[in-house]
C-alpha cells in the first residue's frame, strides 16, 4: 500500500485488513495491539520529518540526534531503537514482539510524561509473530506524522475511526471507553468550550477533549485557550486516553484513580464540565461515602450512582460553570431511595439550564434511550440571557437513522438543529430568535415543572408535534374513518369463524 490519507485509503477495507490479523485473539486485547503500533508509527514519522528537516540545518549547527532540539517544538524524541524503519526492517523476523517490546520501554524512558502509558506485551507467546509483522507492513503504509498528515489530523482520524470500531467488536464491554462522537458533539456544540478549565471525571479514551479541541479550531479559537483535566478508574482506558491525546499535541491533566473515592482534582473548579458517566453504576461502594460534602442536595443511593455523578459535577463547576453530561432516561423521573428528592432540591435551586431527550441505540454498551443534562452554576452570570427561573426542554427522540441494524447516528443537521435551539433560547450573539415548537422544544418555568412533581422528561413539556390541515371536513374524515373500521371489524369477524372452525375440525372447540 502506498503512503496515503485516510480519505485515500477504504477505511472498511483498513479495518477488514487489520481485523484479518487478528486469529483468534480477543477484541479487548488485540485493541491495544493496533492502537499501540499506530501511536509507535505516528511519534516515530514525526519524529524523522523533524530529523531530516535538522540534518538540512546541520551547516548551521543542529544536531539532528540533539532530543531537546525536538522537545523544544513539542516533538516526541524517539531513540534509535524504537524508529519505525528499525522496526519495519525486523518485521519477518521471529524477535518482532521483543523489539517492539523494546521500543515502547524506549520511549517510555526518554520521555516522561508517557511513563507507564505504552503497551509493552508484543513479545508474549500467545501474540502470532507472524501476524505481528504483517500488521507492521500494514501500518507502514499510512503516512501518519508526516507534517502534511498532521495537518490533516490523519491519525486522529485513524485512531478515532479504530476506537469506535473496536468499541463495535467489543460490544456492552467496548463502549465503556468510547462515547460515540456525535453524542461528544452535541455536548459540545451545545456548551461551546472556548476558554477555561475543562473537566472530565469519567473521561474514557478522552473524547470529549479532543472534541472540544475541533471545536475550538472550526472557530478559530487558540488552542491554549482551554486547560483540560481529566480522570479514569479504568487503567488501560487511562492509557488510551494518554495516548489519544498526546497523538493529538493535547496538553492535559488526566490522571488515574476513582472519582468518588480518591478525587484527583479536589480543589478543581471548571469552567465547563462534559462527561458520559457509566450508565446507572450500582458497584460505586457509596456505601462509604455517606457524609461525602459533595452530596450537597443529598445522600445518593449505594445502588445506583446517577445523582453522585451529578452533584460530582456541580461541585466542580465554577460560579459561571456549564456541565453538561449523558445519563440514562431514569435519572429524569426516578423516586427510589431519595433520588427524586435529590433531583427535586437541584431544580429548586434553578440549576438545570437544558434537558435532551435522545433516540435509543446510539450507543456500543447500551440500546437503551439516553437523555442530557445541561446545568448553569448561574442562569444569571451575564454570560447569556438572564434564564432565572427556566428551563428549556427539547424532545430529539425522533431524530437520527439506523447505520445497521442496532445502531443509530444523529446527522450533522440533527447536531445543529439541537444545538442552534439552545443557542437561541440562551440567546447566544447572532443565533436568532426561539420560539416554543410543539413536539420539539419548550421553555418552561419552575411552576411548570412543579406541576410535574419535578419530572424532567422533555416529552411532558413539548406536547405533541401539530400536524398540517389537510382541508378534509371533519364530517368527511369521521365518516371515512368509521367505514374503514367498519370493513376492519367485519374482517376481524370473519377470520374469528375460520379459525374457530378449522379448530373444531381437529376435535378442539373453543370454549
Amino acid at each position: 500500500m502506498a503512503n496515503g490519507t485516510i480519505s485515500e485509503i477504504d477505511e472498511a477495507k483498513l479495518w477488514s485488513m487489520a481485523d484479518a490479523l487478528r486469529n483468534n485473539m480477543d477484541a479487548a486485547e488485540y485493541k491495544h495491539v493496533v492502537l499501540g503500533l499506530i501511536f509507535l508509527k505516528y511519534i516515530s514519522d514525526a519524529f524523522e520529518a523533524k530529523h531530516a528537516e535538522l540534518e538540512q540545518k546541520m551547516d548551521q549547527g543542529a544536531d539532528p540526534e540533539d532530543p531537546d532540539e525536538y522537545r523544544a517544538v513539542s516533538i516526541f524524541w524517539v531513540p534509535r531503537e524504537a524508529r519505525w524503519a528499525h522496526l519495519k526492517d525486523n518485521a519477518p523476523q521471529p524477535k518482532i514482539g521483543t523489539l517492539v517490546d523494546d521500543a515502547m520501554a524506549a520511549i517510555e524512558r526518554d520521555n516522561q510524561s508517557l511513563k507507564g502509558v505504552l503497551p509493552k506485551d508484543y513479545a508474549r507467546p500467545g501474540l502470532d509473530k507472524q501476524r505481528l509483522g504483517q500488521l507492521i507492513n500494514l501500518v507502514s503504509g499510512i503516512g501518519l506524522g508526516t507534517p502534511a498528515a498532521r495537518a490533516k489530523d490523519i491519525l486522529g482520524r485513524v485512531y478515532e475511526y479504530f476506537l469506535a470500531q473496536f468499541a463495535s467488536a467489543e460490544g456492552k464491554k467496548g463502549g465503556q471507553f468510547y462515547t460515540p462522537s456525535h453524542v461528544v458533539r452535541i455536548l459540545v456544540e451545545m456548551l461551546a468550550p472556548y476558554k477555561g478549565r475543562v473537566y472530565d471525571p469519567c473521561c474514557g479514551s478522552g473524547g470529549m477533549f479532543v472534541s472540544s479541541e475541533k471545536f475550538i479550531e472550526a472557530h478559530s479559537g487558540k488552542l491554549g485557550d482551554i486547560s483540560i483535566y481529566g480522570q479514569e478508574s479504568n487503567y488501560t482506558t487511562w492509557r488510551l486516553a494518554k495516548m489519544n491525546l498526546a497523538i493529538r499535541g493535547i496538553d492535559a491533566q488526566i490522571q488515574h484513580g476513582d472519582t468518588f473515592h480518591n478525587d484527583r482534582h479536589p480543589d478543581l473548579k471548571a469552567d465547563c464540565v462534559l462527561a458520559n458517566p457509566p450508565f446507572n453504576d450500582s458497584d460505586w461502594r457509596g456505601e462509604l461515602l455517606k457524609e461525602d460534602k459533595r452530596w450537597v442536595f443529598g445522600v445518593p443511593p449505594a445502588g445506583n450512582a446517577n445523582f453522585a455523578w451529578i452533584q460530582h459535577f456541580i461541585y466542580h463547576l465554577a460560579p459561571t460553570g456549564l456541565a453538561g453530561f449523558v445519563l440514562a432516561n431514569g435519572s429524569m423521573s426516578t423516586n427510589t431511595s431519595g433520588e427524586g428528592e435529590i433531583r427535586k432540591g437541584i431544580i429548586e435551586s434553578d440549576l438545570v439550564d437544558c434537558m435532551v431527550a435522545l433516540p435509543g441505540q446510539l450507543f456500543y454498551s447500551t440500546g437503551i434511550p439516553v437523555c442530557l443534562w445541561f446545568v448553569a452554576r448561574s442562569k444569571s452570570s451575564g454570560r447569556f440571557r438572564n434564564r432565572r427561573g427556566e428551563t428549556l426542554f427539547i424532545d430529539a427522540r425522533k431524530f437520527g437513522s439506523l447505520i445497521d441494524r442496532v445502531h443509530r447516528e444523529l446527522s450533522d443537521a440533527d447536531v445543529a438543529k439541537i444545538a442552534g435551539t439552545y443557542h437561541a433560547w440562551r440567546g447566544d450573539e447572532g443565533a436568532g430568535g426561539y420560539a416554543d415548537v410543539a413536539g420539539f422544544c419548550k421553555a418552561a418555568t419552575l411552576d411548570d415543572i412543579r406541576k410535574h412533581s419535578h419530572i424532567l422528561t422533555p416529552g411532558r413539556y413539548v406536547g405533541a408535534k401539530e400536524t398540517e390541515d389537510d382541508g378534509e371536513p371533519i364530517e368527511q374524515k369521521m365518516k371515512t374513518l368509521t367505514d374503514a373500521l367498519r370493513m376492519q371489524l367485519a374482517e376481524s369477524r370473519k377470520l374469528e369463524g375460520e379459525i374457530t372452525g378449522n379448530l373444531k375440525e381437529i376435535g378442539y372447540e373453543l370454549a
